[in-house]
């Protein structure tokens, strides 16, 4: 059973890529920043994802990228999605979403910060809710209190990253009231270096869950 609204992301290897498929994510994730573990190049994050079904989300992680570049970059690597993680503009999101790519906006605030951030994006953005901590955007593996999401759910469907397992998803979605999931250095073994068994483990525990309260999915309008 494919889960729409779930993402395993920082893949670097096209085995995972094929096993997360099969084991029913909804996204698989590349990520373009040079300053991580995790980085790939879009000819690499291409042949990753190569002859994965068509319903799966290819999804790229950038971190202020001029927009031309993330086009130009999300073209090579034949994405469905740009995931933008650092300070980009209304205007660069509107510029990747006219050249074809959905796009999903991480925000690293909370309460009403987080409402009024959420509501500056344009339409159609998809929206994922991380942790603030850490030194790097994105794939910091750090839990963090989820509750301080969930005012943003009434007005917007969000996915929600940040230190997630099977262990503590049922509580993270409870909490959060997310109707999205992003996961990536929570289950490795090493950076980079993802473990099948905490996958699956990820993937069954998010299929367990009650339906999401709303709807959110990688590939497309969320």
């Amino acid at each position: 059973m494919r889960l729409p609204h779930v993402k395993i992301c920082g893949i670097t290897q096209r085995n995972i890529a094929q096993f997360c498929a099969t084991a029913g994510a909804g996204a698989v994730g590349a990520i373009f920043y040079e300053k991580s573990p995790r980085c790939v190049t879009p000819a690499q994050a291409r042949e990753l994802f190569a002859g994965l079904p068509a319903d799966l989300a290819r999804v790229g992680v950038f971190v202020n990228v001029p927009a031309a570049r993330m086009i130009t970059m999300a073209r090579e690597a034949a994405l469905d999605t740009v995931q933008m993680h650092g300070n980009e503009s209304a205007a660069d999101i509107l510029a990747v979403q006219q050249a074809g790519f959905h796009v999903v906006k991480a925000l690293r605030h909370t309460g009403d910060e987080l409402i009024a951030a959420a509501n500056a994006l344009p339409p159609r953005t998809g929206i994922l809710v991380e942790c603030s901590a850490g030194p790097m955007p994105g794939g910091t593996g750090n839990t963090w209190d989820w509750a301080t999401a969930a005012a943003l759910a009434p007005h917007h469907p969000f996915a929600l990253a940040g230190g997630l397992t099977a262990a503590n998803l049922p509580e993270a979605v409870r909490a959060s009231q997310a109707a999205g999931l992003d996961a990536s250095s929570s289950l490795e073994t090493a950076p980079g270096i993802k473990n099948p068994d905490a996958i699956r483990a990820f993937l069954e525990a998010a299929a367990a869950l009650p339906p999401p309260p709303a709807s959110f999915v990688w590939k497309g309008n969320s």
